[in-house]
């Protein structure tokens, strides 16, 4: 019935004035089931490693702990971020109240049934799990398309590459084949995602904020040296998700490194350091250089491949989607854009879950603590991220004066 209303876009759209204010709007539901998620999921891989705690069934806890960091975190910033921004980007009302619950109630249907799938059934588990991203795609491309806004339908080749990752990680996990390849994938379409929406949202906040400090020399604007980094990094990530070994993986990567080291030179990241909201970003975006660098390392066995992975999941997709988060709650309910104190220990954390991760390949005799530290930073990340936003997130949205918008 939801798949059929979708298809013909029978879902009701518009900013829900009754009812809780956390359906109102897509950003609220999703941002905090992605924050909570992202604490809890930790928090019982942390026990996983640290006492032995049985998780993931026939999925087993690696590949558990892996899908819910790349898919269902991730999968809930997604759906926060898409269905907030496609309204703007075409004009159309959002999805909100009942519509907006039943596709939350799916996302955390899956967690629930791959948490637990020898309860469930390892087939239930999957089919379950796997329902959520096309059902987000059916709703952007509906929305792109209804709204005539081609030029963003570039956007959901990162959400299809997501789709199509997923699918392909449940027929090896029910295969009982590696799902690496897969995840190889997820990470590498989450990695696009972050260079088209990072290319457009961190030079334009740099912009915006530069120019009220009156500075002459602002972030340059899009051009074709933008498009050839793009596209050179889309071919090194097909050629890592392939062939994650050999010359070949490490010169493309090294080489989409370099681009994308000049592209963010040139939004002037250096000058906005003063504040952190929008240095996050620029952060982050240099995390997505270091994973494609680390990639080359490791395709030349230089260091294991699991540390670039973490470095591109930590740093660069964590930290641009805790970034997208946090300005995002703020603007879209009246507050002011600012980083509070514990918003700062949040990303601080977070970027130093990142870098701490690699150090358990060089000592090796400390492996499980250090992936517990890790662990445990990007625990402390999001439970600040909770604190501060959580309170914001089920409240309704302030008046300002002079406000026009929706009381979201």
């Amino acid at each position: 019935m939801f798949f059929q209303r979708l298809a013909s876009g029978g879902i009701p759209r518009g900013v829900a004035q009754s009812g809780p204010a956390i359906l109102s709007y897509g950003f609220r539901p999703f941002f905090l089931a992605g924050g909570i998620w992202a604490v809890v999921a930790m928090v019982v891989w942390v026990a996983a490693l640290a006492g032995g705690l049985a998780i993931g069934g026939k999925i087993g806890a690696a590949n558990w702990h892996a899908h819910e960091m790349v898919f269902g975190y991730t999968g809930a910033v997604l759906a926060g971020f898409m269905l907030t921004a496609i309204p703007n980007w075409t004009g159309r009302l959002p999805v909100s109240g009942r519509p907006l619950l039943v596709l939350v109630l799916i996302w955390l249907a899956g967690r629930l049934v791959f948490l637990f799938p020898d309860v469930f059934g390892l087939g239930v588990a999957l089919t379950v799990e796997g329902i959520f991203l096309p059902a987000l795609g059916l709703i952007a491309l509906r929305e792109i398309v209804a709204g005539r806004n081609w030029k963003n339908l570039k956007i959901l080749v990162g959400i299809f590459v997501l789709m199509a990752a997923n699918i392909w990680f449940h027929v090896a996990v029910g295969l009982g084949q590696s799902p690496a390849a897969p995840l190889r994938l997820a990470i590498a379409g989450w990695t696009l995602l972050i260079m088209l929406v990072g290319g457009r949202i961190i030079p334009s906040f740099t912009r915006n904020w530069l120019a009220r400090q009156g500075a002459k020399a602002l972030p340059a604007p899009f051009d074709r040296l933008d498009q050839f980094a793009i596209t050179g990094a889309a071919m090194a990530l097909l050629v890592w998700t392939l062939w994650p070994t050999g010359l070949l993986t490490a010169v493309v990567c090294t080489a989409a490194a370099v681009l994308h080291g000049v592209r963010l030179a040139r939004w002037r990241g250096y000058a906005s350091f003063s504040e952190p909201i929008v240095a996050i970003m620029h952060v982050a975006y240099l995390m997505v250089i270091a994973g494609l660098a680390l990639i080359a390392a490791a395709a030349l066995e230089w260091l294991a491949e699991a540390s670039a992975l973490h470095v591109l999941l930590i740093g660069a997709i964590g930290g641009m989607t805790l970034a997208v988060m946090t300005r995002a709650a703020l603007g879209h309910t009246g507050r002011p854009i600012r980083a509070s104190g514990p918003t700062q220990i949040a990303y601080l954390s977070l970027f130093a879950a990142a870098l701490a991760r690699p150090l358990a390949d060089f000592l090796p005799q400390h492996y499980i603590m250090i992936l517990s530290a890790s662990g445990l930073l990007w625990i402390l990340a999001f439970s600040a991220f909770l604190w501060t936003y959580a309170p914001i997130l089920l409240a309704p949205r302030l008046a300002r004066a002079g406000a026009t918008g929706p009381k979201n």
